[in-house]
């Protein structure tokens, strides 16, 4: 990995965890200051450890090496999946059966990201087989791409300077190459469909 990569996923990691472990304070400082009844407090910060933890899972997943046809569960992804929907904007449908190779899986996950970037309002998300392929597709409400941004995904190498919340469009290029893989982008007003 290119040493500017690991600067922005690392960015990229503590970004996404500052707000469920900084809701987790608020509530441990609410506790504090509280008599009686705590239900409401604990309900926080029940939640916000759940949501820490299921990015963690998904980064691990997403950002982590993966050697080949190291499995991964169905039901981790879903459980993953899950944790992050709750009270989020997005709805995730993983409609693919049985465990998996990790690599195809890490892909997804990329790719997902991807897509939550183009959906400022959120959407559906959803992961099909067909065949040995899998394919991705988005939809919402408002669909915003950015032609430069996803250009970096369909011509790598073209130099384009990604941020921290745009680190996966830089790795996804070369995990789906790891991966042997081909991605195929279809990119409407409405929908966004990747095909690996």
């Amino acid at each position: 990995m290119r040493p500017d990569l690991a600067f922005l996923v690392g960015s990229r990691i503590c970004h996404d965890l500052i707000s469920p472990i900084g809701a987790i304070s608020n509530g441990v400082e609410l506790l504090s200051l509280t008599d009686g009844d705590t239900g409401a407090e604990m309900e926080l910060i029940n939640q916000s450890v759940q949501n820490a933890n299921a990015r963690i899972r998904y980064f691990r997943i997403a950002f982590g090496a993966a050697g080949p046809q190291q499995p991964i569960g169905r039901s981790e992804v879903l459980s993953i999946l899950t944790a992050i929907a709750k009270g989020g904007r997005f709805t995730y449908y993983w409609q693919i059966e049985g465990d998996q190779e990790r690599r195809l899986v890490r892909c997804a996950l990329l790719i997902l990201q991807c897509f939550e970037t183009a959906l400022p309002l959120g959407g559906d998300l959803q992961i099909n087989a067909d065949g040995d392929a899998w394919v991705l597709t988005a939809e919402g409400p408002r669909i915003t791409i950015n032609d430069d941004l996803w250009g970096s995904v369909k011509r790598p190498g073209n130099d384009f300077a990604h941020s921290a919340a745009q680190v996966q469009f830089a790795l996804l290029p070369d995990v789906i190459a790891e991966a042997g893989r081909t991605l195929h982008l279809d990119i409407t007003s409405d929908r966004i469909t990747a095909r690996f």
